[in-house]
């Protein structure tokens, strides 16, 4: 038999539960449920001072219902959310994984589209971290030194939330969807100094945005080289078909050679055009998989 969960008396409680009624829910999902729940809390607790946190915890419970509740909600909501990539329990046993059944996937084309844009937003990711931290560096025997330091640590948060999105839009992987909260503003400088240095999504997002250009560019030229070799040899075997007339010149295999200036030699050709084709776009879902991944374990703060 089941014990019930003790009601919650702290706003830490209250979170610890929640959180471990969405185990097993996509980490985007379980991060805005804690930070909408730990805003309305603490929002609570300031509108009734005379109130003890106990107190408060109570009545936020019979208004809006128990952590399991409203992990329940947030489930039931994120369902109802259309997306174009399937859910994870539709995945079944009615989908059949197969080396053509890639093309039907729309993670595949998402992922492809991701690959080509890594490298360009990479650089620019890059760019802003590397000036970013020579400036605070350089300032920070200045009096603007912190300001500026805090200010280049709030345009990474946002620009992991950016990253988030283009995320989650094309490799389907669910990310955080709220904006990241900012610090009080009745905080210290010097406590707004330490919760930002002792937090860490913040040196996470940092190398993130670092590591996307070496990331980026194996992206792009994976995506690129596959799809023209791909794509090249299937269009030049369907020309040289077409046109009678066969291109394909092999250095020290006059015999490969040969073969390939027949009609049965580029329809081999040709097909094999289609399936490195197919095995690009494979490698791309993998990479938009691992992608994910490592943007889920970098960028959302649980």
């Amino acid at each position: 038999m089941v014990m019930p969960a003790q009601p919650p008396e702290t706003v830490g409680a209250y979170l610890a539960q929640l959180r471990g009624a969405l185990k097993g829910a996509p980490a985007g999902l379980v991060s805005d449920a804690l930070a909408d729940c730990e805003d309305h809390l603490n929002n609570e607790i300031a509108q009734n001072p005379d109130l003890s946190e106990k107190e408060i915890l109570a009545g936020v419970i019979e208004t809006y219902g128990t952590p399991a509740e409203i992990a329940e909600e947030y489930r039931d909501m994120e369902h109802s959310i259309a997306t174009p990539f399937p859910q994870p329990e539709s995945q079944g046993e009615d989908r059949h994984f197969g080396f053509f059944n890639v093309v039907s996937d729309p993670r595949t084309y998402g992922a492809l589209l991701y690959m080509l844009l890594a490298l360009p937003t990479g650089i620019f990711y890059f760019v802003w971290c590397a000036a970013g931290i020579s400036m605070s560096l350089g300032f920070a025997i200045l009096i603007i030194g912190v300001p500026f330091f805090l200010l280049f640590v709030a345009s990474i948060r946002v620009l992991a939330h950016v990253e988030g999105r283009m995320v989650e839009a094309l490799l389907g992987v669910r990310m955080p969807r709220r904006l990241p909260a900012a610090t009080p503003s009745d905080e210290s400088l010097w406590t707004k100094i330490k919760d930002t240095l002792i937090d860490i999504r913040t040196w996470s997002s940092l190398f993130y945005m670092l590591i996307r250009l070496p990331l980026g560019i194996v992206y792009f030229v994976a995506a690129v080289v596959g799809l023209a070799v791909s794509l090249g040899i299937t269009g030049g075997a369907l020309y040289s078909l077409i046109t009678g007339e066969s291109k394909v010149q092999i250095d020290g295999a006059p015999y490969l050679e040969h073969f390939l200036h027949t009609a049965p030699g580029l329809i081999v050709f040709g097909l094999l055009g289609i399936v490195l084709f197919f095995l690009v776009l494979h490698i791309a879902r993998a990479i938009g998989w691992v992608h994910g991944k490592i943007a889920e374990g970098l960028l959302v703060r649980l």
